[in-house]
């Protein structure tokens, strides 16, 4: 599929005012698809379920949506690796048509399992090339970090607090107030020990691709630098430990009835603010480019 007819398509979408379409991608063993669904339905966009063997089949349809999600669970069973059996099918099959939809720029948040198939398929960190224009690679990269078993061995379900960088890039949490009873996701895995060499770690903080961070007494799994999530260069992949989609309403809180009434009239929850800022960033660039191309018209 012509990419640039397909952005001319979602930039007409944008201008008649139909809602922007969500590609949930799920396969056997997933189970926080829904969930991820519903996350991008109350933030403003149209989820839409797909299964991994029908995109092997037929990749264009990525082409089609606005945003990506990889959901969280146990895909495949978790066979070999977690998330070893997906990322290996889609880099072999589906990996150029999500490197089309990162370099057209269409946001993509990969919760949990998702986060461990990210790493695992090449689409996380990132190539370094891309914080200087370069493009990603026509074969995904070999992964150059892991999402290890816990540090006690065990699998963890507990609401987490935690941290937004000052500089990260991450288009999905940049700029989003996390303090005080907000600032806390649930976890819920056995293996999301974030785990890289010193000088990957330096890098990633750097760049500001540190996108979340577990608070200093909330680093539950031992990853290294309190990494809870990270982005690639452009801050349009996000892969994350905590399930941001199982966070959109206050009586999902473990205390919201503690939390003052007023306040919580006036705020949303942190998980749902992540993806409206994903939603809002879509609008912005369609709606830049469509500004553009009226611009570019001939004038009679």
């Amino acid at each position: 599929m012509n990419h640039a007819i397909d952005a001319t398509s979602n930039h007409a979408r944008h201008l008649t005012g139909d809602r922007l379409r969500a590609l949930v991608v799920t396969a056997p063993g997933i189970n926080c698809d829904r969930e991820l669904g519903e996350a991008f339905a109350a933030a403003g966009a149209e989820p839409e379920f797909v299964l991994l063997d029908v995109l092997r089949r037929e990749p264009s349809r990525i082409d089609a949506f606005d945003l990506i999600g990889l959901p969280g669970g146990f895909s495949f069973g978790d066979d070999v690796a977690a998330g070893r059996v997906m990322a290996a099918l889609m880099r072999r099959e589906v990996y150029p048509a999500m490197r089309a939809a990162i370099e057209r720029g269409t946001p993509i948040i990969c919760p949990c399992n998702g986060f461990q198939i990210a790493v695992q398929a090449g689409l996380l960190p990132g190539p370094v090339s891309t914080v200087h224009g370069g493009a990603w690679p026509d074969t995904p990269a070999r992964p150059s970090m892991a999402l290890s078993q816990n540090q006690s061995a065990r699998f963890h379900d507990g609401w987490t607090r935690v941290e937004i960088p000052a500089n990260t890039r991450c288009l999905w949490t940049a700029g989003l107030e996390c303090t005080g009873d907000d600032a806390l996701l649930p976890s819920a895995h056995g293996e999301g020990r974030f785990v890289t060499s010193e000088a990957e770690l330096v890098r990633l903080e750097s760049n500001g691709q540190v996108a979340i961070r577990y608070a200093a007494e909330a680093n539950f799994n031992g990853s290294m630098g309190a990494v809870a999530g990270i982005c690639d260069p452009s801050g349009l992949v996000f892969g994350l430990m905590p399930h941001p989609e199982r966070y959109l309403h206050w009586t999902q809180h473990p205390w919201w009835t503690r939390m003052d009434r007023s306040w919580r009239a006036t705020h949303e929850p942190l998980g749902l603010r992540m993806f409206r800022a994903a939603v809002a960033h879509v609008h912005r660039t369609q709606s830049g480019a469509s500004s553009r191309s009226r611009s570019s018209m001939p004038r009679r």
